[in-house]
């Protein structure tokens, strides 16, 4: 038998180019100025202004349904080149099945740039699934080296994704994504950068937690945008929101991406909450005049396809909502200029996570967290990571066991190949289990139900296993498992906490005298951070409450953490926890990105405090819990 590597290609050496030699992708990895990365956010942030938008006007009076309906008709595809795009979508499926748009952000050029074609920084995948109530994000960085299909004057070249719209337009950006990632998609939606600030200023500003000092006033030609923006939950109008989305001067696309997202969330929050007419009208009318839809089929953006969605993103649970990146990125240079490579296996990762997220990654991570066991993921049997696979080929293809293995082993089993069966005209797939093995049983079933129609029987007596199962694919497995969540739960492990230096409280006590409610002492810290040096702490006015952060560094260079404390006790993020444990006398909020613990909340005489992780969170969640719980009032 032979282990199961799928040969795969870096996304950087399709029809025959040589591929870019890869490089482990740092942490402060620069890519250049950072005044083309504007529009990168606009695409992210639409779903959410369209579907929460609408969804509030839903109970406002008919007169202002029709004036959203109006507002609907303004953003379908009218421009030549939008509608060109919209007749290779996919058909748009039942509403109760799971769609998938394509947003795109694009900078129509001014100035000096005047007349050059529009470019793009970021492209984005949305699914939302209302039988799940799941909804997840896929982006794409602008330096990922893909395969662009030939277009126009240009052919079939490899070279950075964001060139594909800038060469090809919103046709040539669809074939990409679609190629690369072979998930069909049903809508785009396309977005003009100049909106942006009116959007944020019309909805007031957005509360956002900024993780810690962002300051730069070196600009000009292969200079940084300025930014100035102290650490804390705060709320940004347009200008400083849009540096605060732009930047990555220190950092990476990673980072940047990460503080999108997190954005994306803090727009959700705010946009919920607003009721007034007057104030929608102004918001609406920033986003239809920078907006084109398309729709797969044939059909057009109709009103109540929109609510439907808005009704599944603002009934949300926060754990629902799954924000998807392609790990394991390599640095390259692609003509003098630094770029970013992902082999086949790690998109199909992220693929396979997008369109099966788990919507129950909150809750068996906490129970991981917190020392219990996790329920299974639509399974009756052990775990797939203790079940070990062989697979044969039955039905004759090439490589058929090859693939079963494969996508069985993205599932989390130990898949192996095992070859040809006995023979090449099985029909249906077969999955036999060692009735000497208690588990064997369930576990046959279990992988059965992936292949969709298998038989499920006991390996004949003459027939030693080496494996928890045997599987021989038949005529109908066609390469494909059936949809599933994908199991992400993390293992557990102890938290990497040590005792605070004492620094901290020092800080801490001195703060005390200017603020009206009793403040906490960080008895723990992550076991490889400090406080900050750029700016440790922050007391300041929060909405008219008095606030504090605490701003540490870690666990790597470019991580920051933090401890956030007020008396604005009903604050935004305080708001619709993915769930709640109780522990030493204290109600935790829970907030999950996936099975990611990224924030921890309480409350307790008379003030609020939390625990945000770093953008990546690459705080586990048991050192979350234990930094929490380690939350001490100030010793007299």
């Amino acid at each position: 038998m032979k282990t199961t590597l799928k040969r795969s290609v870096s996304r950087g050496s399709m029809n025959g180019a040589p591929a870019l030699p890869p490089s482990p992708l740092t942490a402060v990895t620069r890519y250049g100025p950072a005044g083309r990365s504007r529009v990168g956010l606009l695409g992210r942030i639409l779903f959410w202004f369209l579907v929460t938008l609408l969804v509030a006007a839903g109970g406002l009076a008919g007169g202002v349904w029709l004036y959203f309906e109006h507002s609907i008709h303004e953003t379908r595809a009218h421009t030549a080149e939008a509608k060109e795009a919209q007749a290779i979508l996919d058909v748009v499926p039942p509403p109760d099945q799971a769609a998938v748009a394509m947003v795109l952000g694009y900078d129509s050029r001014l100035g000096a740039d005047k007349g050059n074609p529009p470019r793009s920084d970021t492209v984005l995948l949305v699914r939302a699934d209302p039988q799940t109530k799941a909804i997840s994000l896929l982006s794409f960085p602008r330096d990922l080296v893909v395969e662009i299909p030939a277009c126009r004057s240009f052919p079939t070249r490899v070279t950075r994704i964001n060139e594909a719209y800038t060469e090809c337009g919103t046709k040539g950006a669809l074939q990409t994504i679609r190629n690369l990632t072979g998930i069909p998609i049903n809508y785009f939606i396309t977005v003009n950068f100049r909106g942006f600030t009116d959007i944020v200023n019309e909805l007031g500003g957005v509360y956002i937690d900024v993780d810690r000092r962002y300051f730069n006033d070196v600009t000009g030609p292969g200079g940084y945008a300025k930014i100035d923006l102290h650490p804390g939950y705060q709320r940004l109008k347009g200008g400083p929101a849009l540096d605060y989305v732009r930047y990555r001067h220190t950092d990476s696309d990673l980072y940047r991406n990460a503080r999108q997202q997190e954005f994306l969330k803090a727009v959700k929050q705010q946009v919920s909450g607003l009721s007034a007419a007057w104030k929608l009208h102004g918001i609406v009318n920033a986003i239809t005049s920078n907006v084109e839809v398309g729709v797969g089929g044939g059909g057009t953006l109709e009103p109540e396809t929109v609510l439907s969605y808005a009704k599944l993103a603002y009934e949300l649970p926060s754990g629902n909502f799954h924000q998807v990146r392609i790990e394991g990125l390599a640095e390259a240079n692609l003509g003098g200029a630094s770029v970013l490579t992902a082999s086949d296996s790690q998109v199909d990762e992220a693929v396979e996570t997008f369109m099966n997220p788990d919507p129950q990654a909150a809750e068996k991570a906490a129970a991981v967290a917190t020392g219990g066991k996790p329920k299974p993921t639509g399974r009756s049997g052990p775990p797939a990571s203790s079940v070990t696979v062989e697979v044969l080929n039955g039905n004759g293809v090439t490589g058929a066991a090859d693939d079963g293995a494969f996508l069985l082993a993205r599932r989390g089993y130990q898949a192996l190949n095992g070859g040809d069966a006995d023979r090449s005209n099985y029909f249906k797939t077969q999955v036999f289990y060692d009735p000497a093995n208690a588990d064997g049983s369930a576990a046959a079933a279990d992988v059965a139900k992936l292949f969709g129609d298998a038989d499920v029987a006991e390996a004949p007596a003459a027939q030693t296993l080496e494996t928890t199962l045997r599987v021989i694919v038949g005529q109908t497995f066609k390469g494909r498992l059936t949809p599933g969540p994908k199991d992400e739960t993390p293992e557990h492990e102890p938290a990497a906490v040590e005792r605070d230096s004492g620094e901290a409280a020092q800080r801490v006590k001195r703060a005390q005298r200017r603020v009206d409610f009793p403040l906490l002492v960080p008895t723990l810290r992550e076991e490889a951070s400090d406080l900050s040096t750029l700016e440790p702490i922050r007391t300041y006015k929060l909405a008219g409450h008095d606030a504090v952060r605490l701003v540490y560094n870690g666990p790597f260079g470019t991580d920051y953490w933090g401890v956030q404390q007020t008396n604005w006790t009903d604050a935004p993020p305080l708001n619709g926890p993915s769930l709640i444990r109780r522990s030493g006398g204290r109600e935790y909020k829970l907030f999950f990105n996936g099975s990611h613990l990224h924030v921890v909340a309480f409350e307790e005489n008379g003030g609020a405090y939390w625990v945000v992780n770093s953008l990546l969170d690459k705080l586990s969640n048991e050192t979350m819990l234990a930094i929490a719980r380690g939350l001490k009032p100030i010793k007299r």
